[in-house]
């Protein structure tokens, strides 16, 4: 299961006599029989004796620096023993002495584990030895399901405010539960996340929905909230539905989220744009609720670049039943080639308005208004680059044929072309998850 690119990497620091280990996240999802996100390697080596090992490979990072070997298109991250302990930094005389049973090599390992944020986290495996090296319990949390700090929850998420999002995304992820001073701390401290930049807030949605776990990411949001702090306009939306903190029913912000996790997975992301349009889409219908007839040409005319005509024939050959539980739905009526038309059109202008406004401070801060109990906030972290690309991705709709722009054919995804923002995959991909939300295959087989 350790991919050919990361195993020439193992054993290039192994034979040069260096200990190598696979290290953090991608042990965990091994043992759990989970494809990982990518895998992380650390060895004894210094990053100058990396350097010279890889005839491609660079360092990178001036404060935590790390190597990145070039290896068939991949890019394999290798970090020293040495530059980790700098990186962490942690005084470990407040969680726990030197065991006097470990020798050098496992002082080592163990300083490594303890200063890494989870538990789950903390297990580092020799591919050649095959042995895992678990000095904190990870191995338990594992088996109970469980998502802890690996020092006291409280002074965890003081030390590093985004631990609190990467505690979301790993339960999410896995379908794991917070220990009980976890949860209690990612509550109490859900504020904090405030102070991080604009970009690492992105980075860690973008974790979040972009990996298959959307939808238990947003439960989790909105179950701790951060939902309000992040995305206020969904949190609107969830408190004028009646949707409570612990709640288990869907709707369809969730239905939406959950049929974009059914294309992707950790080993196959999608674009930023594309769970962002998807939001963005929601408070459309959420804020003004259109006919299926409509919502379902208006989602033709994206996947084709704006082909009206072929978008609202095809969608009046629909015969499949809609999602009558979803409010933002309404009867269905007959109306002409025109009249459907500007409405799809109208759709296309409400959902770039809903992007305008959850990419402007003053909206934004309008929205937390609605949570007086809530700090105050303006935040935006959409840059004004992705929301022109997001708005690439449905303004046809509202613009009509695209010049020279070939709708994909078949259903095989391009998973390449997907994460990096091929207009073609994002168009066919968005224009899909909003027909399975709106004619969901469940409704058609009763």
């Amino acid at each position: 299961m350790i991919p050919r690119s990361t195993r020439q990497v193992l054993d290039g620091l192994k034979k040069k006599g260096f200990d190598v280990y696979l290290v953090g996240g991608c042990v965990r999802d091994l043992i759990l029989r989970r494809t990982p996100k990518d895998f992380d390697v650390i060895t004894s080596a210094e990053l100058k004796q990396v350097l010279r090992i890889f005839s491609r490979c660079e360092i990178v990072g001036k404060r935590f620096p790390i190597c990145h070997v070039h290896i068939d298109g991949t890019i394999i991250e290798v970090s020293s023993f040495s530059t980790s302990a700098r990186k962490f930094g942690r005084d470990l005389s407040f969680d726990s002495e030197r065991p006097i049973e470990f020798d050098d090599k496992d002082f080592v390992r163990w300083r490594n584990c303890l200063q890494r944020d989870f538990t789950v986290n903390s297990l580092m495996f020799d591919p050649f030895g095959k042995v895992i090296y678990d000095y904190i319990g990870g191995l338990e949390d594992i088996r109970k399901a469980k998502v802890r700090t690996t020092i006291p929850a409280n002074r965890s998420f003081i030390e590093d405010c985004a631990r609190i999002l990467r505690a979301i995304r790993v339960a999410a992820r896995l379908g794991f539960s917070f220990t009980r001073d976890t949860a209690l701390n990612v509550k109490s401290l859900s504020t904090s996340i405030q102070r991080l930049d604009k970009g690492r807030i992105l980075l860690e949605m973008n974790y979040m929905l972009a990996y298959g776990s959307g939808e238990a990411s947003m439960r989790l949001l909105w179950k701790y909230g951060l939902l309000e702090l992040i995305l206020p306009f969904q949190a609107a939306y969830l408190v004028r539905s009646g949707f409570r903190r612990k709640d288990t029913t869907s709707n369809m912000l969730l239905s939406l989220i959950s049929n974009m996790d059914k294309f992707l997975a950790p080993d196959r992301p999608c674009h930023t744009s594309l769970w962002i349009v998807i939001l963005a889409f929601h408070k459309a219908l959420s804020d003004q609720p259109r006919y299926p007839l409509a919502v379902a040409a208006f989602g033709l005319a994206v996947h084709n670049g704006g082909n009206m005509s072929e978008a609202i024939n095809i969608a009046r050959s629909i015969t499949m039943p809609h999602d009558e539980s979803f409010r933002e739905l309404l009867e269905n009526q007959n109306p002409d080639f025109s009249e459907l038309k500007l409405e799809v059109q109208n759709i296309a202008s409400s959902v770039k308005n809903a992007l305008t406004d959850m990419t402007d401070e003053y909206h934004v801060s309008k929205a937390m208004a609605k949570y007086p109990r809530a700090p105050y906030t303006d935040l935006v972290f959409v840059s004004f680059g992705l929301y022109l690309k997001t708005c690439s991705i449905f303004e046809c709709a509202r613009k009509g044929r695209e010049r020279g722009f070939v709708a994909k054919q078949g259903s095989k995804i391009d998973y390449d072309a997907l994460t990096f923002g091929s207009l073609q995959e994002l168009r066919h991909v968005f224009a899909r998850i909003i027909f399975d939300t709106v004619y969901p295959l469940s409704l058609s087989n009763e």
